[in-house]
């Protein structure tokens, strides 16, 4: 079984490095593999575009706008590149675009879409990121679209927090995250996170702001607990659901001062409304819209119980865009959005509401939020001592300025 190397690198001085170093070690055919320069940028011109690959290395730039990039692409509205536009979730145009001013995750996206399809072992991807890429981009944004995907997908394994201070330039947090399309059985529908922050060893002198290494033991230590894939201190696990949300779009009703409450109004007739009349938590709300008979109320989709001219009928309210809310509900809510809304919502606005059609799912990691350990608190005899210390540090402090002022 041979082994093949490719690679592609935009800066020109690591591209001339790392070609070097292969056609010193007599690796010539390895050489060519290795695409670079500043013309090739990986997410605007794809060296490697029909090419599956069994293990994908990268540490992509943190934090890098990559606007010229998207402008040779199309722009965010004109991209058509099957690397970042896919169909998942039943969308046919899923957007993985992120914010023009962090592209780190599109190095993500770019070696998911290299990986082996039709062989046993399909492909496994290892990628060094900072922490935005746990977080950042809202619900239906291309970072969140990225991790949804990943996740759903079931590709994501681990992910691995290193120890700060592990790179010349930055002292940021780091995090590996690895990827596979063929997880074992006993990984399939989880994650685990590994808290390797205190995993390192101190170099004698920094190197920049680099002041430390992973060592050998470092390194195997990190190694055997993914493989062990346990619950511990430094391992948790998690289903894949556990990182996900819906955003849900919470209205109520636009009330406004001297309307007739027993008609519907057009938009023409709402929009004239809201210049000249006045708003009232206790006005009749804007009603924008009279169903025929036999549709039944359902209050939290929106559609109302109510009486006009006597008769009872269903209507919809127009919603005022000042009490407008999101909440951002887990997917493993109990009873999922529409109890969340019964118990958080409606005992303080009863006449909420929310549309289904614009919930949206989104996920997120916090690495924070599952390893975090409170510092115990002082007790009163340690915070009495350092009181006592300080007032005998002061003493005759008071006395001194008194008397320098006289």
């Amino acid at each position: 079984m041979s082994t093949h190397l490719y690679g592609q690198e935009i800066n020109a001085e690591t591209y001339a490095i790392c070609k070097a170093d292969l056609l010193l070690k007599g690796e010539g055919d390895a050489a060519d593999n290795i695409i670079g320069g500043p013309e090739h940028s990986t997410l605007a011109n794809d060296a490697f575009p029909s090419r599956e690959f069994d293990f994908m290395l990268s540490n992509p730039p943190y934090g890098k706008s990559w606007k010229s990039d998207l402008e040779r692409m199309g722009g965010k509205d004109g991209i058509k590149d099957p690397r970042f536009v896919i169909e998942h979730a039943g969308d046919p145009e899923y957007s993985l675009v992120t914010r023009s001013s962090d592209g780190q995750m599109l190095f993500l996206a770019n070696m998911l879409s290299k990986m082996k399809q039709n062989s046993k072992l399909g492909s496994r991807i290892a990628e060094v990121h900072n922490g935005s890429s746990l977080f950042t981009g809202d619900a239906g944004q291309g970072e969140s679209n990225i991790r949804r995907w990943i996740i759903e997908k079931d590709w994501l394994e681990a992910i691995v927090a290193l120890p700060l201070n592990m790179f010349y330039n930055t002292g940021i947090a780091t995090y590996i995250w690895v990827l596979s399309n063929r997880k074992p059985a006993h990984r399939k529908g989880r994650v685990q996170l590994i808290d390797a922050t205190r995993w390192f060893k101190p170099l004698r002198k920094n190197l920049g702001k680099k002041n430390c290494e992973l060592s050998e033991e470092d390194i195997q230590r990190i190694c055997n607990t993914f493989v062990a894939f346990a619950e511990t201190e430094q391992s948790k696990i998690f289903p894949n659901a556990a990182f996900g949300y819906w955003k849900v779009t919470v209205e109520r009703p636009l009330r406004l001062k001297g309307i007739d409450a027993n008609r519907a109004y057009s938009p023409k007739e709402i929009k004239m409304l809201r210049e000249t009349s006045e708003r009232a938590d206790d006005a009749p709300p804007v009603i924008k819209k009279i169903h025929k008979k036999g549709t039944e109320a359902d209050p939290l989709r929106g559609l109302f119980a109510t009486m006009i001219d006597g008769k009872p009928f269903v209507v919809e309210y127009e919603a005022d865009p000042d009490l407008r809310d999101t909440e951002q509900i887990p997917l493993l809510e109990d009873g999922g959005i529409e109890a969340f809304l019964r118990r958080e919502v409606l005992p303080h606005a009863a006449d909420a509401w929310y549309v289904p059609e614009s919930v949206k799912a989104g996920y997120e990691i916090s690495f924070t939020r599952y390893f975090y350990k409170p510092q115990p608190l002082r007790t009163l005899e340690e915070i009495r001592a350092d009181i006592l210390a300080l007032e005998k540090e002061t003493e005759g402090l008071l006395g001194e300025i008194i008397g320098g002022t006289a």
